[in-house]
């Protein structure tokens, strides 16, 4: 059956492009047109603007596209939407906010000091997996895709809390550092092992774990959260079956492959950056030593 049948509304959410049109309009007005109003304030570069543009843009396919629909309807569909909201649309935002707003920002001691304390490494680690381990316990899960508050909630603050987890690796500030070289990798490394239970537990379960894709009276109550009920009562649905060929188990294993593919990917890649970076750094530090063992100065 076709998503056509849920209307434009609920396949686009014009309202949210709306909004994040207004938030990506108000970022270049302050950090162009009113920049000169902050005595701290540099000039916006192309890769800040172009990593923020990023940003919104992944926000909307995530949350206003057709994908955020088909992620009521099928389990694998919402796994790339987590995916995609938490392991790569913060590092976009961490990047294209400038240096001087984060400086100023983590100045203020009410944000500061907490942010500070959340940030740490083994601090930012146990946060992110363990809020998003609890999210996918099933009974977490069912009573939160059924409340739009509780849904919407949790989703904002996983998503700070994402922000929060990669902090510690791709932070633009030098005076931010807590990690260096080996340690970054070893982050990196902690964090692919501790997302790996809840992807597992998913991966090879034998049975439906959750309600709301499994259960049409609870998928029906999480549909309404992006579907106007005026709209889902005239419509004759028995449950997910009608949208999708696979099984509810093949579903639901698809789903945690899905995540735990695009998290070794996106991890790799970071890792790789890191590597990298550690290297060039310990060359540039190590040739200067090097260049006066092999060439010593003479003794005037």
């Amino acid at each position: 059956m076709s998503l056509d049948i849920f209307g434009f509304n609920a396949l686009w959410s014009p309202s949210l492009f709306v909004m994040l049109l207004v938030v990506l309009g108000i970022y270049f007005l302050l950090m162009t047109k009113f920049r000169s109003k902050f005595s701290t304030s540099e000039p916006l570069t192309r890769k800040e603007a172009a990593y923020f543009t990023t940003g919104i843009i992944l926000l909307y396919i995530i949350k206003g596209s057709p994908l955020d629909l088909m992620g009521h309807l099928m389990f694998y569909a919402h796994m790339i939407q987590m995916a995609v909201l938490y392991l790569i649309t913060p590092i976009f935002f961490i990047l294209g906010i400038p240096k001087w707003v984060w400086r100023a920002l983590l100045a203020k001691k009410i944000i500061g000091k907490p942010f500070n304390f959340f940030t740490k490494p083994i601090v930012a680690l146990i946060l992110f997996n363990g809020l998003f381990s609890f999210y996918h316990i099933p009974l977490i899960f069912d009573t939160i895709k059924i409340n739009f508050w509780l849904h919407e909630g949790y989703t904002a603050i996983l998503f700070i809390v994402s922000i929060i987890m990669w902090w510690p690796l791709i932070n633009p500030l030098p005076e931010q550092e807590k990690l260096s070289g080996l340690k970054k990798v070893g982050y990196i490394f902690a964090d692919g092992v501790l997302l790996t239970p809840a992807c597992a537990l998913i991966i090879f379960a034998d049975t439906p774990m959750y309600a709301t894709y499994s259960d049409p009276a609870a998928w029906g109550q999480a549909l309404a959260l992006c579907v106007s009920p005026a709209l889902l009562s005239s419509l004759d649905l028995s449950g997910p079956e009608m949208f999708s060929s696979m099984s509810l188990v093949h579903d639901q294993q698809l789903g945690g492959v899905i995540m735990k593919i695009i998290q070794e990917i996106v991890y790799g890649y970071v890792l790789a950056l890191v590597f990298f970076s550690w290297y060039k750094k310990e060359q540039e530090e190590t040739d200067p030593h090097t260049e006066k063992l092999l060439n010593p100065q003479p003794i005037e």
